[in-house]
This record gives structure tokens, C-alpha cells and sequence, in this order.
């Protein structure tokens, strides 16, 4: 029970890596609040955990992100999970493509932030207990990767996000640290693999990229996100923290 009596929202918690946190924190005794925009994803999540609380949310929506905010408890933990892979290069992003994935990818995150940092300052004991996990990546924002041009651009922009929270308030005793996966076997790798012209040979390549031999599970990052949402990382912050399977080593 790491997270006994600790109150945590996880935003894109309807599949993937947000929802597999979302459980991981629930049965370490969290009260975890999770959101998305998938409504059916959440019902689901809530079907098989009803002690989840569920809420919709889009979190490119400044203004639902506040009404939220003003509606819930302050929290111990908050971990921004939402976002989207774009494949190309600088030459193949349109204007649309790079305002879509700013949007989502970093300027969503900075107003969760906003919104939710007042009541983490709060609930921030003398241990330094309150803690904002963002989720970045180990793709071209730490190694470069063909097609990621603007997904590591602001993946890069998380990690420069993270660390000037992490220095703004560290004096408030909140922690903020990046979480810099592999590549991991999600629904969403699920749909990029499947868009490629030869999804076997996408498969193998994303494979072959990767030390140990293998994809990530979303099981390979719950406990990175355990320990950096609990007390046991109490005097870590403004990290990048890699569980890549090797592949930047």
C-alpha cells in the first residue's frame, strides 16, 4: 500500500500506459481519478475498478481543465499521460500536424500543471510528498529517431517543462519529474504499426531497435511510475528517468 491515503489523477487513462497506472495505483491504495476523452475506455476502466473515479476530460480544453480542478480535492500525485506520436519529418509536418501535437503534447500538459499545482502546494508535507510525473520519452527528446520530428520536439519541451517546475517549486516541497519510455506495446503502437504498408516488417523493425529483444509492456513502467509518485522518491526531481530497455545506453 505505497500509496495509501494519496489522492492521484492520471490523465489518458482509458488505455495503454495511463490506465495500466491508473490500476497499479488503485491497488497500491490510491484514491486515483482518472480521465479521458474516451468515455467508453473510462466506462470500461470503471466496470473492472470501481473504486476508479472516472471523469472525461480533453485536456486540449483549458477551460474543462480548470472547471475540474475547481470540483476536486487537492492532490498528492498528478500524472500527465495524454498524448499523440506524429510520424515524419520536419519536411512532412504540415502546420496542422505541429499545432495538433504542441497542443496535446506539451501546452495541455503545462495547464494541467497550472491548474492542479496550487492544490499539490498544498497537500505537500515536510517530507515533500505531492508529486507531478510527465509523461516524455526517450525518442528524439534523448536519441534522435528517423519520422519524429515534431513527437521529439515536444517531448524535448516536457522534459525543459518539467525541470523548471521541478526548480520553481521545489522549495514548496512538490517534486516534478519526466517519465522517458521505450518503445512500448500499447493500442496506439497497435494503430501506428497497422497504418504502416507492411505492418510484419514495422513490427520487426520497432523490435529490432530495441537491446533486449522485445517491446515494452505497460507492466515495464508501472513501477517507475509507483516510485515516482510515492514517498520513496522523496528526494528525487527534476529528472528525466529512462526505462527504455537499453536503447539509449
Amino acid at each position: 500500500m505505497r500509496l495509501q491515503d494519496k489522492t492521484i489523477l492520471i490523465t489518458a487513462a482509458g488505455q495503454g500506459i495511463g490506465r495500466a497506472s491508473a490500476i497499479a495505483c488503485a491497488k497500491e491504495g490510491a484514491k486515483v481519478i482518472a480521465t479521458d476523452i474516451n468515455s467508453d475506455a473510462l466506462a470500461d476502466l470503471a466496470s473492472q475498478y470501481p473504486q476508479i473515479q472516472t471523469h472525461v476530460l480533453d485536456v486540449t480544453d483549458g477551460a474543462a481543465i480548470k472547471a475540474l480542478a475547481a470540483s476536486l480535492p487537492d492532490l498528492d500525485g498528478l500524472f500527465n499521460c495524454a498524448g499523440f506520436v506524429h510520424h515524419g519529418s520536419v519536411t512532412d509536418i504540415n502546420d496542422d500536424d505541429w499545432q495538433f501535437s504542441l497542443t496535446l503534447n506539451l501546452t495541455a500538459m503545462m495547464m494541467m500543471c497550472r491548474a492542479f499545482l496550487p492544490g499539490l502546494v498544498r497537500q505537500a508535507g515536510e517530507a515533500g510528498a505531492a508529486s507531478v510525473l510527465n509523461m516524455s520519452s526517450m525518442c528524439s527528446s534523448i536519441k534522435g529517431f528517423p519520422a519524429r520530428a515534431v513527437y521529439g520536439t515536444t517531448k524535448a519541451g516536457v522534459i525543459g517543462l518539467t525541470k523548471s517546475i521541478a526548480m520553481d517549486f521545489v522549495q514548496d516541497r512538490v517534486r516534478c519529474n519526466a517519465l522517458c519510455p521505450g518503445t512500448v506495446d500499447t493500442p496506439s503502437l497497435r494503430d501506428r504499426i497497422a497504418a504502416f504498408d507492411d505492418p510484419v516488417q514495422a513490427e520487426k523493425d520497432f523490435i529490432a531497435r530495441q537491446p533486449m529483444g522485445r517491446l515494452a509492456t505497460v507492466d515495464d513502467m508501472t513501477p517507475m511510475v509507483l516510485y515516482l509518485l510515492s514517498d520513496e522518491s522523496r528526494y528525487v526531481t527534476g529528472q528525466a528517468m529512462l526505462v527504455d530497455g537499453g536503447v539509449t545506453i
